[in-house]
């Protein structure tokens, strides 16, 4: 063979690799997320290649809050998405999680529905309250809200439900459930039809709904790159929200079944956070709102001590 033939075979050798080789360069995430609207940011950021372009080979997991800690725990993910209190719970349960930055803030998208006749939330005592799991947000907003009214959770019987359940058990008007926690896109559902049940309280009464985004420490201090890149990916999403807001309404909307008109009327009850707002965020109200939330989870059982509460977050990918 001639020494232009093995030149030219080098070089069509490197020219096949060189794809591979980059793929192989991709750090890869699992991520355990719900169909929660204030997480479609991150299944934009899959969908529309913006995790690729930094570097990261990302798989989403639908897993159900009350279980996503195992998830973490196992290694089966490495980053979840969830509330701020949640990290507490998982925390002080031995599944240890950073958060690294926040993803949304509820302005109405979470709320309690009641049956037709409850007019107060202290008429639900006694009643039959059907939330997700203790440790979940559901039933931690449960609890958040009726100590604002004086009453705790021990005062109503609480029946295991997850959010999607709850609203398609008032649309049918299933008997023995007399109010319920669930959240956007399924609260709206039940805003559609004021004759199912009405929605006597929400995050716009009582904001204690704040979406963070986090990780295993571990992971954190192997893939500090990726980390950053997580979070980078996150704000150019947010961009393209903006930027064509059609087209990201749609992508957005299609993982939970609706259509990118419907997924925009959902939204509205909520706002993601950018880097200005997470900057402000993780400033003060983040230890503030920790430290509340960690007194009344202590208080009802569902964490036996408070963890060091000013380890839970790193905040240095926000730059």
């Amino acid at each position: 063979m001639s020494k232009a033939s093995v030149l030219c075979l080098a070089a069509t050798l490197a020219c096949a690799t060189a794809v591979p080789l980059a793929h192989a360069q991709e750090t890869k995430v699992a991520i355990g997320i719900s169909g929660w609207t204030g997480f479609a940011p991150l299944t934009l950021a899959k969908e529309a290649g913006l995790f690729k372009k930094h570097g990261l080979d990302v798989s989403l997991k639908k897993i159900p809050q009350k279980d996503r800690h195992l998830a973490l725990a196992s290694g089966d993910i490495q980053c979840a998405a969830t509330t701020v209190e949640t990290w507490v719970v998982w925390n002080a349960n031995g599944v240890p999680g950073t958060q690294i930055f926040q993803m949304d803030k509820s302005y109405g998208a979470d709320g309690l529905v009641v049956k037709p006749g409850i007019n107060k939330i202290t008429d639900l005592k006694g009643k039959t309250l059907a939330a997700s799991a203790p440790g979940t947000a559901p039933y931690f907003g449960a609890a958040w809200i009726l100590k604002k009214n004086g009453m705790s959770i021990k005062d109503v019987k609480v029946l295991t439900l997850e959010p999607q359940p709850v609203a398609n058990a008032f649309l049918a008007g299933t008997d023995g459930i007399d109010a319920g926690m669930t959240y956007e896109p399924y609260l709206s559902s039940v805003r559609a039809k004021p004759e199912a049940g009405k929605i006597i309280a929400t995050t716009l009464d009582y904001p204690m709904v704040m979406d963070t985004f986090g990780c295993a420490p571990k992971f954190l201090a192997d893939n500090p790159k990726a980390a950053k890149g997580l979070a980078d990916a996150y704000f150019d999403a947010l961009d393209m929200i903006k930027s064509d807001p059609k087209k990201s309404y749609e992508i957005m909307g299609g993982d939970v079944k609706q259509s990118g008109e419907a997924f925009e009327n959902s939204q509205k009850f909520l706002r993601w956070q950018d880097r200005a707002a997470n900057q402000k965020f993780f400033a003060g109200e983040h230890q503030q709102f920790s430290k509340e939330a960690a007194d009344l989870l202590l208080e009802v059982g569902i964490i036996k001590q408070i963890p060091d509460l000013t380890k839970l977050a790193d905040t240095r990918f926000l730059n």
